[in-house]
């Protein structure tokens, strides 16, 4: 399974990187983005099965990312992963068709969008 994470904050990506791997059942290959630009420009290459989406990104924000991805294979599975829990954002998150929506304070429910 191919995950790609995308954070611009490193301490994040090692606390997601180090959830996602906690689960001893599966074998992962995790593949790191510091914006949404880069999130864009990796996918079509490297396919992730999932995408850890944080909203709040340098450049390209992970709303703009999600659509551009989107864009190009409409079956990607993005899940959001931000500190800004607001219904606005769960709102746009869903309106996007996002797999999943998940609060940086929750990250254990990451498991249940991750198959």
């Amino acid at each position: 399974m191919k995950i790609m994470i995308v954070d611009d904050h490193p301490d994040m990506r090692r606390m997601i990187r180090s959830i996602v791997l906690n689960n001893g059942e599966r074998q992962c290959e995790i593949i790191e983005c510091v914006n949404g630009e880069d999130a864009v420009r990796q996918y079509d290459a490297l396919l992730p099965d999932y995408i850890l989406m944080d909203v709040q990104l340098a450049t390209m924000d992970g709303f703009a990312a999600a659509e551009r991805i989107y864009e190009n294979d409409p079956k990607a599975s993005i899940i959001f992963v931000t500190s800004h829990n607001t219904s606005a954002y769960r709102t746009k998150a869903k309106l996007l068709h996002a797999r999943g929506f998940v609060s940086k304070e929750n990250l254990s429910e990451l498991e249940l969008y991750i198959s």
